[in-house]
This record gives structure tokens, sequence and C-alpha cells, in this order.
């Protein structure tokens, strides 16, 4: 039984109840695709608590309260599902999965893309996901479905900080690149966002990669460089000098994705 994450690790071990819950599923072999979290009071998840259990960055420590919400079935008992229908491979997922476990079926809702936006954004969610039912399973970014945010969540590679004598954690500003063909560019600063813990764990961990010369020809007097550090940042969208608008930091991501950093060619 493996857990993998996007990099193609085994998490099993940092995800034991998972785990545990997926040797129960009754099945031969299963193949699932879907995404752990942690619920907040609100039952929304937050990837803040998510990154907090698994014990931040580079942590080892197990999140044994991660819920799994399982959206899809690829293989089943040996047999390949990915070239049916979404609609057919969800209803097999639907009666593989067992009630009352950490393993949860992701419900589906027919409704008006437009309103039912506006109302999971209303009720403080990240967004919403749509499918096309008859659609086969291909892997990656595709036509047949498209993730629509309230706000938008990426990760961005921080090159360095502006020290703050009165801002948490002594953090007043991190400095924040995104990848433009092989290269990182400069896409502005994030200030807000952050809790008093946080602030000290993500000062601590930068503090460590501290360089002498900045990664990018960027003039900051203040700054304090530091080698490219992946973290996940919430914003409103670009400028025209494609810069970040109304950034808020959510935490720093797991070293294992560093392969994840916003392209800015996808938005052109």
């Amino acid at each position: 039984m493996r857990i993998l994450t996007r990099g193609g690790h085994d998490w099993a071990n940092r995800f034991p109840t998972i785990a545990g819950d997926a040797l129960d599923l009754g099945v031969d072999s299963a193949l699932l695709d879907g995404e752990a979290v942690v619920l907040n009071k609100r039952g929304a998840s937050d990837f803040g608590a998510l990154q907090q259990a698994l014990g931040g960055r580079g942590g080892k420590r197990s999140a044994a309260g991660a819920l799994l919400y399982a959206f899809d079935l690829l293989y089943l008992n040996g047999h390949d599902l990915r070239p049916i229908p979404c609609e057919e491979r969800r209803t097999i997922l639907a009666g593989v999965i067992k009630p009352h476990t950490s393993i949860l079926f992701s419900e589906e809702v027919d409704a008006v893309g437009d309103a039912f936006l506006t109302l999971a954004c209303e009720m403080g969610l990240e967004g919403i996901i749509a499918k096309r039912r008859d659609a086969p399973y291909r892997s990656g970014r595709g036509s047949e479905w498209l993730k629509i945010r309230c706000v938008q969540s990426e990760g961005f590679a921080i090159i360095g900080y502006e020290p703050s004598g009165v801002a948490l954690g002594g953090i007043g500003r991190l400095l924040l690149a995104a990848r433009k063909g092989e290269r990182l560019s400069y896409v502005g600063g994030v200030g807000t966002g952050f809790t008093e813990r946080s602030a000290k764990e993500l000062r601590k961990a930068l503090d460590a990669l501290a360089i002498a010369k900045p990664v990018l020809p960027i003039k900051h007097a203040t700054t304090r460089w530091v080698k490219p550090e992946l973290v996940e940042i919430a914003f409103r969208g670009w400028t025209k000098d494609q810069k970040l608008r109304h950034a808020s930091y959510k935490g720093l991501r797991d070293e294992e994705d560093e392969g994840q950093v916003h392209r800015l060619d996808d938005d052109t």
C-alpha cells in the first residue's frame, strides 16, 4: 500500500490513518486519485493546518488526523478504468469507499457553474472543480476538467526577505519569483498572511538558507537573500508587468514539491 505525492514520493507513513483505512477497503488492488486535507473548524480544507500537522517545511511528522477526499478511480482489481467515462468510474468508486473512515467520497453537484462558484466563495472555500461526465481519465491538465478558484493560489520561490523590527517573526516582506522559461523571474513581494508561529518558523528556515548575492539582479539595500525556497501564496491576479496583486502568505511547501514553482509561461 502506497500513498504517492505529486512528486512520486511514498508518504504512507505520514498519513497512517488513511493508509490503514485503505487496507480495509476490501479490494485486491486499486488506484485512487484524491487529495489529503486537514479541515478547519468550519469544515473547510486548510492548507496551513495540513502543513503544520506534517511538521512544516521538511518536517517528518505524521498527520494522523488527515482525511483523503477521493474523486476518481483509475484501476480496480487489475482492471484499467481510465478509458471509461468519468461518471462510470465515480459510480464504481462510490461502491468501493466505506462509510465512517478517513477516506471520503468527493461528492459532486450538478449546478450552474457561475452560481455554484459564487456560493463556494461565499462559504470561504478555495473554489470548485468542473469535469466532463463522459471524459476518460488523462493525467495532468487538459480540457476535460477545470479548476476555478475564488482566490488564486500557487507555489512561488522565496528569493529573499526584508527584515523588520516590528513585524511578526521579524519578516517585513518576502520577495518572490516564478519560472519564466528555464529561469526565475521576480514577481513582487508579500507581507501579509503570517501568524506569529508561522513567521518565526519561516524566519528560522530562511536564515539557514542565507546567501551573499541575490539569485536575480535586484537591488534592495536591506534585503537578506536566500537560496530559493518554495512557498504557497494566495493572490488576486497579476499586474500588467507580471507582479502579484493582493498576495497573502499561506505556508511553506515541502522540499519534495520544488518542481511546482508557478510558471509565468502558463499565464500568457
